[in-house]
């Protein structure tokens, strides 16, 4: 076993020795476990190039290395690791494990951003043990991408590990990972949410705050967008719009809070998915359902869609390089308004966002399934993703030859991402770096203060400035409401429900039995997606006419959820163990709280009857009778 010192470089690059980050032309990596490691701290490194080809790292190799500078806090944890060897009653998977642990920042010997994943992991444990921990870091899984092998890693640490191998496999079994998954990796949202619904099961969120009502719809339109059957051919883009739900005029800046939310009294929430764009301007998340901008040239941007309509997108999550609208011949078909045929100019559209950048207006932001080059977008549907800020704006020239309008948006919400399992909204960050600005002309930067900015009184982004009045009258969302209380479950049985609707299969709407996740990250029973494909074959035989054989050709299996091929994936799939650990636990825990409280209704049933008995022995009334009023102002 190697000692402390011979610890390689750590997930950040930076060398666990000498804690300098190691530069290319000194780092030297193992041809077994394809782990970096700094050669200017061990006594003994490969002189010749072949050897270095064949290099085994202490821990491959067996035979330790002393490093030439001992790690400055290396004295405590050799105490550790030798009490942890030392140890007769561990297995040696186990004794791997905990020294994985320990040196991963369990212990203390780990980066401040280890530590804090380890604090905050230690209550969701207790919901979902280490089921749902990275293969590669040890932490809770971070933005969490499932291989198509049923093993689940960190966003970053994947990204890592595909780009130090040639050959694209699992770090786990070794098995192949499909070239297309390795390059754009998508987020397995179903994870996500309940790793963070896990964590709110640990903080001060309390379930008897939420309020349910039965509320009376506004007559003058349908609860939903429908088309006629004389437009089903165009679809939605002619469709009656449904009802708006929120109280909010067109051009309203920032959050869309409680208050402007009568139905319900939660706002619209970061994350909340609905099925289209028509669905979405209901709840005023974005108006248009058509355009990606909602704005105006001489009062600034309320919200964007980010639908993938522009190849010259960048999304990384936190941030993305927003591409403006216009520069395209609407005017013809299909085929002709697919490609750009002229510059984008800071007009319209484009000058909404140019104004908001400038005054530092917040714009909320909601991200479309049709944007398949990002890994942050849904899996179906619409998804609202929070309030971001524009921070630089400019023109370049774009993919297809002419100029385009760009935006730097940046993240500032008080909730957090979809994407992060993290409880906590966003802290303020420097920019990120933008090497296209080197070539950008007619660059736009705020100057002042911004309207929308972080109180660190409060800790929360707020209004700075009063917010722009509006210039429009407010929808007619406006709905009366008749609350009806009912029983509210418990913190933790809620969270375990929730969870369970999380972990519905895409198919039958059901909790997943045997779940699979494609490498497109959809869930799905495997009885259902298989089901989905049956009778067909993998490869198709052709003849010419019948007079000669042709080369087989393979099917396309379309998966349910998108236009991805799992040919290759329904040839062997694998179950997510993990997922189905999960969800068997939490089953089992809805069982017994189920019939707990089937024990308690019978228990007060009894004692409702023993106290009618003496009631009418001793003619008093009983404790538990009521007077029941009639209200018979709902039925006019």
């Amino acid at each position: 076993m190697a000692e402390p010192s011979d610890l390689p470089c750590d997930a950040d690059g930076m060398c666990m020795v000498c804690k300098q980050k190691a530069l290319e032309s000194d780092t030297i990596t193992c041809k077994t476990c394809v782990t970096p490691w700094h050669a200017t701290c061990l006594t003994a490194p490969p002189k010749a190039l072949v050897d270095v080809a064949q290099w085994d790292c202490p821990d491959c190799s067996g035979v330790s290395q002393p490093a030439a500078k001992p790690a400055a806090d290396a004295g405590g944890l050799v105490e550790k690791i030798r009490a942890i060897e030392s140890d007769a009653s561990l297995t040696d998977q186990e004794k791997a494990k905990r020294r994985q642990q320990l040196l991963g920042g369990a212990g203390g010997g780990g980066t401040d951003e280890q530590k804090q994943r380890t604090n905050e992991g230690g209550g969701v444990l207790e919901i979902l043990g280490d089921k749902f921990n990275c293969s590669i870091c040890m932490q809770l899984l971070e933005r969490p991408v499932s291989t198509p092998c049923g093993h689940n890693f960190c966003l970053k640490c994947f990204q890592k590990w595909v780009g130090q191998q040639q050959k694209k496999t699992c770090a786990i079994c070794r098995k192949a990972i499909p070239p297309k998954m390795a390059m754009e990796p998508r987020i397995n949202s179903v994870m996500v949410m309940a790793i963070r619904m896990a964590k709110l099961s640990q903080s001060g969120f309390s379930v008897g705050t939420l309020k349910v009502h039965h509320f009376i719809h506004n007559q003058d339109r349908p609860d939903k967008a429908f088309t006629t059957e004389r437009a089903q051919k165009s679809g939605k883009a002619n469709a009656c719009s449904g009802k708006i739900f929120v109280t909010i005029p067109l051009d309203f800046f920032g959050p869309i809070t409680a208050e402007n939310d009568p139905g319900r009294n939660l706002g619209v929430m970061v994350g909340e998915t609905w099925e289209d764009r028509m669905e979405c301007r209901q709840w005023g998340a974005h108006f248009p359902h058509v355009a990606g901008i909602s704005g105006q040239s001489d009062h600034g941007a309320q919200s964007v869609a980010l639908s993938g309509g522009y190849e010259d997108d960048e999304d990384c999550g936190d941030w993305f390089l927003y591409t403006g609208s216009g520069g395209r011949d609407l005017s013809g078909n299909k085929r002709t308004a697919k490609n750009q045929s002229f510059d984008q100019k800071f007009t319209k559209q484009n000058e909404a966002l140019r104004v908001s950048c400038r005054e530092g207006y917040p714009v909320r932001v909601v991200r479309s399934h049709k944007e398949k080059r990002s890994s942050y977008a849904p899996q179906a549907g619409v998804r609202y993703d929070g309030i971001y800020r524009i921070e630089k704006c400019w023109r370049k020239a774009g993919i297809q030859g002419f100029k385009v309008c760009r935006y730097l948006f940046v993240r500032c919400d008080n909730e957090p991402a979809p994407w992060t399992s993290d409880n906590q909204g966003d802290r303020p960050r420097p920019p990120p770096n933008v090497p296209e600005l080197k070539h950008a002309t007619d660059t736009t930067e705020r100057k002042g203060s911004p309207a929308w900015d972080y109180d660190e009184e409060k800790g929360q982004w707020t209004w700075k400035k009063p917010p722009p009045e509006s210039r429009r009258t407010p929808g007619d969302g406006d709905v009366g409401k008749i609350s009806k209380k009912r029983k509210l479950p418990s913190r933790n049985g809620y969270v375990k429900e929730k969870l369970l609707k999380e972990f519905m299969c895409l198919i039958c709407r059901k909790v997943m039995v045997l779940p699979l996740t494609t490498p497109c990250a959809h869930n799905f029973c495997k009885a259902c997606l298989e089901g989905a494909f049956a009778g067909q074959s993998f490869v198709k035989q052709r003849t010419c006419e019948g007079r000669r054989t042709l080369r087989a050709q393979k099917n396309v299996m379309k998966c349910p959820s998108c236009t991805n091929d799992l040919s290759d994936f329904l040839q062997n799939p694998q179950v997510n163990r993990e997922l189905m650990n999960v969800i068997e636990s939490l089953q089992k825990e809805e069982e017994a709280l189920e019939a707990k409280d089937a024990e308690e209704v019978v228990d007060s049933e009894s004692d409702d009857e023993s106290n009618r008995d003496k009631a009418t022995e001793g003619n008093i009334p009983a404790e538990n009778d009521e007077k029941v009023v009639v209200d018979d102002s709902a039925a006019h």
